[in-house]
């Protein structure tokens, strides 16, 4: 929804709406201000709402449908607006308020801020703001009084009605209407007998305002917008809430006003005549006020009496600028004035058909101008008098103001000199200082010499002053005096002040030069010590015994050269004591301290007897560190020792397991008896790792990070530790599998040892594992007849699927041997089909059907037959033939066949067709079908 903004007109003649909007946001902050709005925006809404039979109770909660506000905008502009919408819903409340806001912005006012969603909401700042624009627009902007309207003219209404009226003074909307006077003096203007106003007081507003406010709602119609105590109670009452109201008395009172401007006009020609009498009596008074100040003036500007002094003519002539600029223009005007009114009063009473006006004797319009050219000709005089005699005083004052300038410059130079020549700053200056003022005092000698002849220039033009017998002269000779004196005094501080700082000089340069040895030698001393102290009182960390040993030389070689040390701070101590010596004996003021260091004797001295307090310190401290050392360097030794032999012990022991894995002695329970002892010997072996461990434990305590008597860590240890247990059972668990898989699948020892070596010949890396070309590689070693074509590729991936579905990518040990178990059975399996093949097929010798399972029954009259021949049993190509026979009907495993239950009639007796093609050869992967059982209709 659109949001409007809140500027009620934008013509010139509503200007102040804009400084009212800030002012009024301002009001609506404040609590008592807002409800006195709510109270006065309510009854002026419901003042014109019960045209219409309605009326608001509660201001920002009756507009929130917009019903009522269009309804208002209909009733107070006697316009149409467009139909609202009757829905209850939120859409329906902000389209009637947005008709409401586009018929007020279409009469011409801009809504600052307001939008239909805030007055939906019943925001009341932003309700109220709007009715007060509504009143401002539709109750306020068409109040005119002469030619100002809105806001001023509605208070000039206010002033001039309640003008004649004692304690009433209407300034503003607010303050000014606190006593209650303004509105019963209002009401009696208009209405006398409603109110005695004889007998209202100002020091009583509540019975004023109450008396006003009855009066207006009982006989002028007008409702009570407000309580007595919202005025009177409040410092500043709301602008807008007074406005309001003050603008229903002046509708209540507009015809009356009329009827005061109609007898207006009656008595206007009454006033014209008035100003014109008017105009003569002030003709008759200008004329001679303006010729009285003529005849005081011209005496004044023809006095023609010399002056001696240049400021005394100066003055004169500053007085006279000072009539030109001040007194006569006013005087000018007044005579211009004086013609205009007399020429205006004569054509007004010509219009008029009045006789001609005709002043009184001398105060004729050419008098005043004749009066008017005497005192012109008296300034022009005056003048040319003024500036002559300014001139001659000048060309005697400018060699009195030369002297003047050059006493005074000299005067300026010359202050603060005898206090500078005087100074005994010397005295605490340091040597480059004393430099520096000898070399100032050298460039002042140098300016005082340049200034020899400004005082002789200052003694001649006081001389030429007493020749030409100068008013001043006295003064003058008594100034060059003073300046005379000063100078030969000048002269003799400068001499002194130049024999005291070349003495200073050479003493200062003396104690400069032990000052500076003192530097040279005391720095490099206090270096030392400073980094004997650092070195003394370092944290040293260390980790092996011989490093303890370097730190402990180092420590004996130091204290080799204290000796040395101690005699190089005696002599650094004498050069101090001689500059004290020479400062005793010249009292020398020595203010500052030595110029080319910070360092003391007294600093020198403590850092000395630090560093002899260090000095055991650190002895004992090397003792400790080289006995701890030692301890650690056992510890280290008596881990080594151990760890050097159960480190290889776990490798020796973890390769001994590979080989029993990868060698094929004896049966596999053989070799998982071994392997199970092999288990018991390692297990047994876990005290000694337990041991170690508790060395480790002493080795971390000690913080001891690095041993160079063994490779093995205790990191190490425990992983080959984890890795030989975890390797010894996996090992055990893999055999324990092989024998499940040989006992199941009915695979000789012959068979298991031709896989072991087949598997083992291809793992090149001993890893247990095969990956995928060695694993194809011993496919076809095996006989697995895999052609590098796509069937042969298609196959292998057969193959592969099954020995590694989670497609790892490699294959163990015993995937390969489920696998080859699945490929292969022993010789005698097709013996068992065949047999298996006549008791299902029934034999028609024996005349007997069989039952192959207890859960399946056999076929009646059931007829087998083999529609490709007799079984055919192709040539041998390996030594392990086998046969896996897969079918929904028909299945087996090792010769072992059951035979689902049959169909019932009406397929009843079945012929079964059924093909056995047996692998050739058996340790290659070929297709084995059989064409599953094909039901035959009688």
């Amino acid at each position: 929804m659109p949001n409007f903004d809140m500027d009620p007109y934008d013509g010139d003649e509503n200007n102040y709406m804009h400084q009212e909007d800030d002012w009024d946001r301002d009001m609506l902050l404040d609590p008592a201000w807002e409800k006195q709005q709510r109270k006065t925006f309510t009854a002026w809404c419901n003042s014109h709402l019960r045209k219409a039979g309605t009326q608001i109770e509660n201001i920002e909660e009756d507009f929130r449908d917009g019903l009522k506000l269009m309804l208002l905008l209909e009733v107070i502009s006697g316009e149409r607006l467009a139909k609202p919408e009757r829905g209850k819903m939120r859409v329906h409340k902000i389209s009637n308020v947005n008709k409401a806001l586009h018929y007020i912005t279409s009469k011409g006012v801009k809504l600052v801020s307001i939008g239909a969603e805030e007055i939906v909401d019943g925001n009341a700042k932003m309700t109220l703001g709007m009715i007060w624009t509504i009143i401002l627009r539709f109750a306020i902007q068409d109040i005119s009084v002469e030619e100002t309207s809105a806001k001023e003219g509605l208070l000039l209404w206010c002033q001039r009605k309640t003008a004649p009226y004692k304690n009433v003074n209407i300034q503003n909307f607010h303050i000014s209407w606190k006593d209650g006077l303004g509105f019963c003096a209002l009401i009696h203007r208009h209405r006398p007998e409603l109110i005695d106003y004889g007998k209202l007081r100002k020091d009583d507003p509540m019975t004023n305002l109450n008396t006003a406010f009855d009066v207006a709602e009982k006989y002028l119609d007008i409702p009570k917008m407000l309580d007595a105590e919202d005025i009177v109670g409040t410092a500043r009452p709301d602008q807008k809430a007074i406005m309001t109201y003050v603008s229903s008395f002046y509708h209540a009172f507009s015809g009356a006003q009329k009827a005061e401007t109609a007898a207006n006009r009656i008595c206007k020609v009454l006033a014209v005549n008035q100003e014109n009498e008017q105009l003569m009596e002030d003709y008759e008074k200008l004329a001679s006020d303006l010729l009285e100040w003529i005849r005081r003036t011209i005496p004044w500007l023809e006095n023609r009496a010399p002056e001696n002094t240049m400021q005394a003519m100066q003055q004169k002539l500053e007085d006279f600028r000072d009539y030109r600029r001040q007194h006569k223009p006013p005087k000018v005007q007044e005579k211009c004035q004086l013609e205009i009114n007399f020429n205006t009063l004569q054509t007004k009473l010509r219009l008029s058909n009045r006789p001609a006006f005709m002043p009184s004797e001398g105060k004729m319009v050419s008098d005043v101008s004749n009066a008017w050219g005497g005192l012109e000709g008296a300034e022009k005089g005056y003048e040319e008098w003024l500036l002559n005699e300014i001139r001659r005083l000048e060309r005697l004052d400018h060699l009195a103001e030369k002297f003047r300038q050059k006493a005074t410059i000299h005067e300026a130079w010359t202050e603060g000199k005898e206090e500078m020549l005087q100074a005994r700053d010397f005295e605490t200056a340091s040597l480059s200082d004393i430099k520096a003022l000898l070399k100032k005092h050298e460039a002042f000698e140098s300016d005082l010499a340049a200034h020899q002849d400004r005082v002789e220039q200052i003694a001649a033009i006081a001389q030429e002053l007493n020749e030409l017998d100068y008013y001043d002269s006295p003064s003058v000779n008594a100034r060059c005096q003073r300046i005379c004196d000063q100078w030969d005094a000048l002269g003799g501080l400068t001499q002194q002040r130049s024999e005291a700082l070349q003495r200073t000089e050479k003493l200062l340069e003396t104690i400069d030069q032990l000052y500076l040895e003192f530097a040279k030698r005391a720095a490099p001393f206090n270096n030392w010590m400073e980094g004997a102290m650092e070195d003394l009182q370092d944290t040293f960390i260390v980790h092996t015994i011989e490093e303890i040993q370097g730190l402990s030389t180092a420590h004996e070689q130091f204290k080799a050269t204290l000796p040395e040390a101690d005699k190089e701070r005696g002599a650094i101590l004498g050069i101090h004591n001689e500059i004290a010596k020479i400062v005793a004996t010249y009292h020398v003021n020595m203010a500052g301290t030595n110029p080319y260091t910070t360092i003391n004797p007294q600093e020198i001295n403590a850092k000395w007897d630090k560093v002899r307090q260090l000095v055991p310190q650190r002895d004992q401290a090397l003792i400790e560190e080289h006995a701890r050392q030692q301890n650690n360097e056992r510890l280290r030794r008596q881990f080594a020792n151990q760890a050097n032999v159960i480190g290889p012990w776990i490798q020796t022991k973890m390769e001994e397991i590979g080989r029993i894995s990868i060698e094929m002695h004896g049966t596999l329970e053989d070799q998982l008896t071994h392997l199970r002892q092999y288990e018991k010997n390692i297990v047994n072996y876990k005290p000694k790792i337990d041991q170690l461990e508790g060395d480790h434990q002493l080795i971390q305590e000690a913080l001891i990070f690095d041993n160079k008597h063994t490779n093995y860590t205790m990191e190490h240890i425990r992983v080959g530790w984890e890795q030989l247990l975890t390797t010894i059972a996996r090992t055990i668990n893999e055999i324990e599998n092989q024998i499940l898989t040989r006992d199941a699948k009915g695979i000789s020892q012959d068979q298991m040892n031709e896989f072991r070596a087949s598997f083992n010949h291809f793992d090149r890396d001993h890893s247990g594992t095969l990956g995928a070309e060695e694993f194809k590689a011993c496919l076809i070693s095996l006989g697995y007849d895999i052609a590098n074509d796509a069937q042969g590729e298609a196959e292998f991936a057969r193959i592969m699927s099954i020995v590694d579905p989670n497609r790892v990518g490699v294959v163990t040990f015993q995937a390969f041997i489920d696998f080859m178990s699945r490929e292969t059975a022993d010789t005698d399996t097709a013996d068992q089909v065949m047999a298996s093949f006549k008791v299902l097929a029934g034999d028609k010798g024996s005349g007997q059907r069989q039952h192959t399972s207890p859960r399946t029954a056999s076929r009646p009259g059931g007829v087998l037959h083999r529609p490709h021949g007799a079984l055919h049993w192709p040539r041998r190509r390996s030594r392990s033939p086998g046969l896996h026979v897969f079918s929904t009907a028909l299945y087996g495993e090792r010769g072992n066949f059951v035979l689902e239950q049959a169909p019932p009639p009406p397929y009843s007796p079945v012929l079964y067709s059924f093909s056995v093609v047996l692998p050739v050869p058996a340790s290659c992967a070929m297709q084995k079908t059989l064409q599953g059982w094909t039901p035959i209709a009688k």
